[in-house]
């Protein structure tokens, strides 16, 4: 038997405000990009409490268990998710005073699990490397802690019912209004389905004669763009854009709604919400980036204007490491970067250009202490006023002056750098690089006197990485 927890003290008769801004979120148009001939607006909903569309459904679930009596007070609320759901939930059944345990598979973002912690709910962290049937995979861990734990309310959003009914009593109706009633075209993913399925509803009863077309948004890898176009089902890849993309057709999904589908790449979905970040102002998560995409094809192919409706799924806050990080998007091989030639390729943060934090041999040991801890690594170089890297330092230096006597910490880096440096000219080749990996030194890259950057382990498997054949990618995906 699970222990459990009690629920957090809160009235469950009258729960926080924030709940009422759920929804109702506002339409703006595109103005800055080329829409062909037609125009494109897109639907805040990165506006709700917690920064998604999915905090929509995360309110109505829990309301619809509430009125059937699946969940009751003191019930704990289980969902197998890392992503916006996960955030939904733990804000809704929070607020309302029940407890919240989320099965999060241990390739999501850090982000999302504090953020989600932060709200009051407990974490389970499974492996994400297994498939349906296999007694880690998170879908079945939360179905059967559901079993285990008294008064447990497994949420189930894939087969959730209430989860296309609040897009189809809340989502569609303020667009039909936002639109004065005159919308041609809707662009949207699949996530669980209840975003299409509660649109299609809704827009084939207020507008069945000539009807609007429900276009689908899919990131390649996904395997439903294809069952839209071939009604076959193959097998899945991997893609990066979280939220959307399934490996199956979710219980929910009403695939029949679609009218089109487009396939779109992980690099063209985040260049596309970069765009419209600094064109437009919008800061989008991933999934936007692949509807904003997926709806300006379609308003570029067509030959009248129309008027289109796509979403901002959630806010872009919680992708500033990634997507919006230019280290990040080079070491997944979405920036491409000039070629330089030799080791210098290898370099991921270029000094010249002001990408690699170091010290100078003045500073002391807790200036270059927090400086490692700000940027999260374990050592950095050390270079003097002319540009001249003169030593390293990294944490077990500093660790062998401060260990018995703090104060040690306002020491000069220079009495406790190493000055024996391992250098290497562009040209190198990678045979001379592991050798300096073998006697456990970082490479750093000189062009005479000139310091160009560290290329580390790391660098060097992100390298080999982004080189290796595309059929030795292994699967990956994504969760809700």
């Amino acid at each position: 038997m699970i222990e459990t927890s009690p629920a957090p003290t809160i009235s469950h008769d009258k729960p926080p405000a924030i709940l009422s801004l759920i929804g109702d979120t506002p339409l703006v148009e595109i103005t800055q990009i080329d829409t062909g001939p037609c125009q494109l607006f897109v639907k805040l909903e990165s506006q709700n409490p917690t920064g998604s569309i999915k905090d929509r459904v995360a309110l109505a679930m829990i309301e619809a268990a509430e009125r059937d009596g699946t969940l009751r007070p003191g019930g704990t609320v289980i969902e197998a998710t890392a992503g916006n759901t996960g955030l939904g939930l733990a804000l809704v059944a929070g607020a309302k005073g029940y407890r919240v345990l989320l099965v999060i598979p241990d390739k999501m973002s850090q982000e999302k699990i504090f953020h989600v912690k932060a709200l009051g709910a407990e974490v389970r962290i499974v492996r994400s490397d297994v498939t349906r049937g296999h007694p880690e995979y998170y879908q079945d861990v939360a179905a059967r802690l559901a079993t285990e734990i008294p008064g447990a309310f497994y949420v189930n959003q894939f087969g959730n019912q209430a989860n296309p009914l609040a897009h189809e009593r809340s989502t569609g109706p303020e667009i039909w209004e936002q639109m004065r009633h005159d919308v041609d075209a809707i662009v949207c993913g699949v996530g669980s389905g209840g975003t299409l399925t509660g649109l299609g509803r809704f827009f084939s009863r207020v507008k069945p004669r000539r009807g609007i077309e429900i276009i689908l948004a899919d990131p390649t890898g996904s395997i439903l763009y294809e069952w839209v176009k071939t009604g076959k089902l193959v097998e899945s890849g991997s893609w990066a854009v979280e939220g959307i993309g399934e490996d199956f057709v979710p219980e929910i999904a009403d695939m029949s709604f679609v009218t089109d589908a487009f396939e779109i790449d992980d690099e063209e979905s985040f260049a596309t919400a970069r765009e419209l970040l600094h064109k437009e102002g919008i800061l989008g998560g991933s999934s936007t980036g692949t509807l904003v995409a997926g709806a300006l094809r379609y308003c570029r192919q067509q030959t009248k204007p129309k008027r289109v409706v796509t979403f901002v799924a959630d806010t872009g806050n919680k992708y500033l490491s990634k997507m919006y990080n230019d280290f990040w998007m080079a070491e997944q091989g979405f920036i491409h970067r000039a070629p330089h030639g030799g080791l210098s390729d290898l370099i991921s943060h270029r000094y010249e250009a002001g990408e690699v934090i170091s010290v100078g041999p003045d500073d002391s040991l807790l200036t270059a202490f927090k400086r490692m801890r700000q940027a999260d690594v374990s050592q950095v170089p050390v270079v003097d006023e002319k540009g001249r890297a003169i030593g390293i330092l990294d944490e077990s230096d500093v660790l062998v002056k401060v260990h018995r006597d703090p104060a040690h910490f306002n020491d000069l880096v220079k009495n406790a750098m190493t000055d024996r440096l391992e250098t290497l000219s562009p040209k190198a080749k990678i045979n001379d690089l592991l050798g300096v990996f073998d006697r456990g030194r970082v490479a750093i890259v000189m062009e005479g006197d000139k310091f160009l950057g560290l290329v580390t382990r790391t660098d060097l498997l992100s390298y080999l990485r982004l080189h290796m054949p595309k059929s030795s990618v292994p699967v990956s995906r994504e969760y809700s």
